[in-house]
């Protein structure tokens, strides 16, 4: 009988212990923004469609165009420094 009682103690002693609890890694993609927030948003172009259609001459036409350059370059500059920032890992 007391074998019996120890092989039955021994048997429930295996089932008493708790296996290790397993670390599970889980890796989730945080979406980060490109463009930072300190992107001037884009400017009012004097030479719109309108403007340009409703130009009286050749030279006012060509004024309109000319006069927004500088403003176009910069924005393509800074458009195309965001999308360097994006790129690079």
């Amino acid at each position: 009988m007391k074998r019996l009682v120890l092989i039955a103690a021994l048997a429930l002693a295996g089932c008493g212990h708790r296996p290790s609890a397993q670390v599970i890694e889980v890796k989730v993609p945080v979406p980060v923004p490109c463009v930072s927030k300190d992107l001037p948003p884009p400017p009012t172009y004097t030479d719109t469609l309108a403007a340009l259609q409703a130009a009286p001459d050749q030279g006012e036409f060509t004024r309109l165009l000319a006069g927004n350059w500088p403003v176009r370059n910069a924005r393509l500059e800074a458009l195309e420094a965001a999308v360097d920032a994006c790129r690079q890992p």
